[in-house]
């Protein structure tokens, strides 16, 4: 017992030398020998809230790894409305898919949650008997949910009008963005998505496929096919579209690249410009940073999906999107459910199984070549509600990245550790029986 009073009172005598300087340094010294690790832990487990959790975090930046990589980390409490924990959380580093963040938040806060991403078909000319002499106009607004369902339904909207002959043209409308198919700093090597805002089944063949599935039907198409901007007196006849909250759901849930980059340019869009440039999401972006009390000239943003290598944010600033996005409900309530849940779904459906952060952590992972990320809102053991970001870059193994995040994770949300042994008390001497007289 004695052991384990002394270790207390150590404690708590490093806690109130913490209260008069916080002091964070780059170069980390390793921990000693098992049994320091194993008093740290029993310390941390012995201290109120949050002085514990920083002294589990304390110890988890002990790590080798740390010796090596760069770091950005910081912990929020919602609750409390107060920074709990910092380490370099304004150095900026790539923030590889937890981009998709800064893409989501602005994009709610910017369109709403009843926006809608859409697809039209119109025409110019005249049906008579059957027959559209003129010209067909499919007009892309970048959705990447468009599929082959969508195009059956205007082959069976043109079938309702009783057109079963086209003479004319078949044209596709790309004007809704600018021209250009991949994004700022994007490497030639990795698997980019084509950033046509006409595509059927993320496929940049839209036309082809569509004079094809029209004489499947059985309508004759005598066509040329060709690309030009629809005038707006083009006559609708279909329109598909697919909400804000079904792109955001594979947007963060899967990571999706493709997805992330067509709420970029819908964000670009709603700046009131045609073609939609990433220059103007980018302004949007930067909008957002100031709205959360961020200066934007000290980040580089590049694109939507975090597959740029010219991005460059702050563990400081994603922790201030998401306390924004916690405190604004016509926010969260979008961007809570698409966030993965750990050890359940999406890109963290394999990660702290079997775990107090199963089923607890909801972030957005990042992953690019020596970069690994995740930040997101995870429940403390008390309650209080936190928010969170961890970049690590310049890891050679990104597992490595992970399972430190995943440690971080755990601490947060105040796992099961081992507890100090229970010191057994000297049993005292045996009474000698006294001599019956």
């Amino acid at each position: 017992m004695k052991k384990s009073l002394i270790i207390v009172i150590i404690c708590w005598l490093t806690v109130a030398l913490r209260a008069q300087t916080e002091v964070f340094t780059d170069s980390l010294s390793l921990v000693g020998n098992a049994s320091e690790r194993y008093d740290s832990v029993y310390c941390a487990d012995s201290l109120p809230y949050p002085e514990n959790l920083r002294h589990r975090l304390d110890g988890l930046l002990q790590s080798p790894l740390l010796q090596r990589t760069q770091l950005g980390l910081m912990v929020f409490d919602l609750t409390a409305d107060s920074c709990i924990y910092r380490f370099q959380e304004r150095q900026t580093l790539r923030p590889a898919s937890t981009m998709k963040l800064l893409t989501a938040i602005t994009a709610i806060d910017q369109l709403g949650g009843n926006y809608q991403l859409r697809t039209r078909l119109s025409y110019t000319g005249t049906i008579a008997n059957g027959t559209l002499n003129g010209t067909l106009w499919c007009v892309g607004g970048m959705d990447p949910m468009f599929d082959s369902d969508d195009l059956a339904a205007f082959v069976g909207s043109l079938r309702r009008l009783g057109v079963d002959t086209i003479r004319g043209r078949i044209v596709a409308d790309r004007s809704f963005k600018e021209p250009e198919l991949l994004g700022e700093g994007w490497c030639w090597d990795d698997d980019n998505p084509v950033l046509s805002p006409l595509l059927l089944n993320r496929k940049d063949d839209f036309l082809m496929e569509f004079v094809q599935v029209l004489r499947n039907d059985g309508v004759v198409a005598d066509v040329l096919i060709g690309e030009d901007t629809a005038p707006a007196t083009a006559t609708s006849v279909c329109v598909r579209s697919h909400s804000i909250d079904q792109v955001l759901m594979k947007m963060m849930k899967d990571s999706d690249n493709l997805f992330a980059e067509s709420m970029f340019f819908q964000v670009a869009a709603a700046e009131g410009q045609r073609p939609a440039r990433a220059s103007h999401a980018r302004n949007a972006v930067k909008r957002m940073i100031q709205k959360v009390g961020l200066a934007p000239s000290n980040y580089k943003i590049a694109d939507g999906s975090g597959l740029s290598l010219y991005n460059y944010v702050s563990a400081e600033l994603e922790t201030r999107l998401l306390r924004y996005a916690w405190r604004n409900p016509e926010i969260y309530k979008y961007l809570g459910p698409v966030l993965p849940i750990a050890g359940v779904d999406g890109t963290l459906k394999n990660r702290m199984l079997k775990t107090n952060a199963a089923g607890n952590v909801m972030a957005k992972t990042g992953t690019l070549t020596a970069i690994s990320s995740l930040a997101g809102y995870c429940t403390a053991a008390n309650g209080h509600q936190l928010a969170f970001c961890i970049i690590n870059q310049g890891v050679l193994r990104n597992q490595d990245g992970r399972d430190f995040q995943d440690q971080v994770c755990q601490a947060l949300v105040n796992p099961d550790v081992p507890k100090a042994p229970e010191v057994p008390e000297t049993p005292p001497a045996p009474r000698k029986k006294k001599k019956k007289r």
